[in-house]
């Protein structure tokens, strides 16, 4: 669980640096819309909103209230190149 949730942490880092870098500044982020998170996880496996709050948490202490967001955390048997998570994100600019 605490691996899956750096992993998870990070993958919020490496959006927050997608977003400046298409940006220029997190400063036009209006605010987090929607963050989905895949956990590679068995079947079995029923913690994956824990896993994604790392990111999430990451998010919000990062933007503050603009960071947050409507949110999903989806348990699959597979994602590419093995990775344990993936997590995508909606912004909205102003």
């Amino acid at each position: 669980m605490e691996d899956g949730q750096k992993v998870a942490r990070l993958c919020a880092i490496n959006l927050l640096a997608q977003a400046k870098a298409a940006t220029g500044d997190l400063n036009r982020i209006a605010r987090l819309v929607k963050l989905t998170g895949f956990v590679n996880c068995t079947p079995d496996f029923g913690d994956q909103p824990k896993v994604i709050n790392g990111a999430s948490e990451l998010i919000v202490e990062v933007l503050g209230d603009k960071g947050r967001h409507a949110r999903s955390a989806v348990g699959v048997a597979g994602l590419p190149f093995g990775v344990a998570v993936e997590v995508e994100a909606i912004f909205e600019l102003s």
